[in-house]
């Protein structure tokens, strides 16, 4: 692992702690990188006006008994892979070519966004349950490797 890998997980991690997910084991940040240079980042979070769960003090995905990696359309938060790239369609940011740096891998719902904004590359730091994402960006020729295997 590339010293500078190391410093986009950090950053994406200290992303990820301002995540208004309602359970602490689900802060995810995510920093897009291009040429050393970041260029936006994003963490799990209801979208713009509406409460979190961490404002509602309760997590739906918890209250309705719906596990990890599945039915993930049920919950308040927006991934902060998507919201990384939403920011950077929303300030004009091209992102082709980019580097996604995030603390979690991501699921199939993000990883077909991942594919189609043209990021070629995806260092993550901790597991997800979604090998169907996996096999998605390997057959779209998208990297994506967990930070214990990223060498210099």
């Amino acid at each position: 692992m590339s010293k500078w890998d190391q410093r986009f997980i950090e950053m994406a991690e200290l992303v990820g702690s301002w995540s208004s997910c309602f359970q602490p084991n689900r802060n995810i940040g995510a920093v897009i990188v291009k040429n050393k240079r970041v260029l936006t980042t994003g963490y799990n979070g209801a979208p713009a006006g509406v409460m979190s769960c961490k404002d509602k003090h309760e997590c739906l995905r918890r209250k309705m008994g719906i596990l990890s990696g599945k039915n993930q359309e049920i919950c308040f938060a927006i991934h902060a892979e998507q919201n990384a790239i939403i920011q950077a369609a929303k300030i004009g940011v091209c992102i082709e070519g980019a580097t996604l740096y995030c603390t979690h891998q991501p699921c199939i719902i993000c990883a077909k966004m991942i594919i189609n904004s043209g990021i070629k590359r995806v260092i993550y730091k901790h597991d997800y349950p979604d090998t169907f994402a996996l096999d998605l960006f390997k057959e779209a020729g998208v990297e994506c490797l967990c930070i214990n295997q990223v060498v210099d």
